[in-house]
């Protein structure tokens, strides 16, 4: 039932992982094409333009933390469980939780950051995008790397991996 439940949530994120970040940089190279396209043709940039793309950024940078929790591909060092190999399930150990950890801050002061731009009502300057929906990413982006975590976290306990089809 568990893992049932594990392959639901993975598909579900790994669809919206995948989908919220292809468009979300074609939208960003199509407009980023048409700012280059007219400032070498008609000596025209797009103020616009440039905005979006910082956000793009934003948003597919906290958007990927999620997705390099399920690949495994967070940034780590591991030397020490090279030389001394036994240690290598307690900083694993060690390495989820400090990661659930800054989820949850993250999940917390996040939160209190979209509850903010709520409250204020900001805007961005350029695109008139109300700021809550930009700051809304890092609730949902803990959301889903704590939940990624605890995933992780499971596989390694029971050396099942979630995406394999038993």
């Amino acid at each position: 039932m568990l893992v049932k439940t594990f392959r639901l949530i993975d598909k579900v994120f790994t669809f919206f992982e995948d989908w919220t970040l292809f468009i979300a940089v074609m939208v960003g190279l199509v407009s980023l094409f048409i700012n280059v396209c007219l400032r070498y043709t008609i000596h025209y940039s797009l103020a616009w333009s440039e905005e979006l793309i910082r956000e793009i950024i934003i948003y597919t940078t906290f958007i990927g933390c999620s997705a390099a929790i399920k690949n495994r591909s967070m940034i780590r060092i591991d030397a020490l469980p090279q030389i001394v190999p036994f240690l290598k399930k307690p900083l694993d150990i060690f390495s989820h939780l400090c990661t659930l950890g800054f989820s949850g801050l993250m999940f917390t002061l996040g939160w209190e950051m979209a509850k903010l731009q709520v409250e204020t009502q900001q805007h961005t300057i350029i695109l008139g995008i109300p700021l809550v929906y930009l700051y809304a990413i890092l609730p949902l982006m803990s959301a889903m790397m704590g939940i990624r975590t605890i995933i992780a976290m499971w596989e390694d306990f029971t050396g099942r991996k979630v995406t394999d089809n038993e």
